[in-house]
């Protein structure tokens, strides 16, 4: 895949996919305090950063490189 498709994808990619995982963080995280209450600090983080990994793993092809110049 070529640069340009790659940073037209991983435009579309940010666009659609950060929201989408955005929803489905603070889903998860609201469902989490109605089964267990407050949660600490430290656990609400754990979580994200868990779902962001999850989340961008399979993208990571594309993004390599985005910030690179064609020439």
């Amino acid at each position: 895949m070529n640069l340009k498709t790659r940073k037209r994808l991983s435009l579309l990619i940010l666009l659609l996919g950060l929201p989408g995982y955005l929803i489905i963080a603070w889903m998860l995280l609201a469902w989490l305090y109605d089964r267990f209450g407050d949660l600490p600090m430290l656990v609400e983080l754990l979580v994200v950063v868990v779902l962001g990994i999850v989340w961008i793993m399979p993208f990571k092809r594309i993004f390599t490189g985005i910030g690179k110049d064609e020439g």
